[in-house]
């Protein structure tokens, strides 16, 4: 929001404010510090959208650059492609001058060294003493870690980033949906923007941040939009493997939104989750809301 109020893109205020993330080594959500995939190895993905030009620049499986959001960015002004991967993103980022750096943080580390060794207790792998393993490593498991910020200027132009670490011990080159355009983040700068969070997968096959936009530019308030995309995931979930005994999701994604005119909202499958906010009233959270309770 100080970004925007200095007269910064709004492309550019978006990144800014993922970015205290992304540099966080504390966080294993997105960048530095972000836990690996199954080889122990830090892979990033990131989208950034403009609403004002259209444009749209993602990067994703992107080694050893800590803010893949400031590569997708690059990639949005001074490319003619919308994504880059692998060691094509890593090539573009040396280029413009990004420093490479060991992503795999001492804690990132312990946290994954303690999910290989107590994958199977046929392996050579033993667990370290409890004393020595992060609080909460067991809980990280297949976590997922994502940050979306989407935003409207003073002049009504909207942009949106998403970034993300991906889900935790990841098979290596694993593609979420962050750093997909319709599915991690959308943009429409007549109607709204919107990004997710949760199982990439689910996501991605029912388009959901564009679904989310689409529920927008029929008139709904931005919380319905969300909870509409929401209710398509549930719908599409037909796989008994991604289902819990009663036949809804064994996961969840969350949705976040703001309008053309400012309104904001979002949802969640399971109910428990917050959102940040930031507008003329200050920043804070607020609930979610969901179309379950957990």
């Amino acid at each position: 929001m100080e970004e925007i109020l200095a007269g910064a893109p709004v492309a550019d205020a978006v990144v800014a404010g993922v970015t205290l993330v992304e540099d966080d080594p504390t966080d294993h959500s997105v960048g530095l510090g972000g836990l690996p995939n199954e080889n122990g190895v830090v892979e990033l993905d990131a989208s950034v959208m403009d609403g004002a030009t259209g444009l749209a620049g993602a990067v994703a499986a992107l080694r050893g650059i800590k803010n893949p959001s400031h590569v997708a960015l690059k990639v949005m002004r001074y490319t003619d492609h919308a994504l880059l991967v692998g060691e094509g993103a890593l090539r573009f980022a040396r280029a413009h001058g990004f420093r490479e750096q060991d992503l795999l943080t001492d804690d990132a580390r312990k946290i994954w060294l303690h999910w290989k060794a107590t994958l199977s207790d046929t392996d050579d792998w033993f667990p370290t003493p409890p004393k020595d393993v992060p609080p909460g490593a067991r809980e990280m498991f297949g976590i997922t870690g994502t940050i979306n910020c989407d935003a409207i200027d003073t002049a009504g132009n909207l942009a949106g980033v998403t970034t993300t670490s991906g889900l935790a011990f990841k098979i290596p080159g694993r593609v979420g949906d962050s750093p997909l355009i319709g599915a991690g983040l959308f943009v429409d700068n007549a109607v709204g923007a919107a990004g997710s969070t949760g199982r990439g997968e689910a996501n991605i096959v029912t388009v959901g941040s564009a679904t989310v936009v689409e529920g927008l530019r029929y008139g709904k308030h931005p919380k319905d939009a969300c909870l509409m995309a929401c209710q398509r995931i549930v719908d599409a979930t037909r796989v008994k493997r991604l289902q819990r005994a009663d036949g809804k999701p064994d996961f969840n994604v969350k949705f976040y939104t703001v309008d053309k005119q400012g309104r904001y909202g979002g949802a969640a499958i399971w109910s428990g989750g917050e959102f940040a906010v930031c507008d003329a009233k200050g920043p804070r959270l607020e609930p979610l809301a969901s179309l379950f309770t957990a």
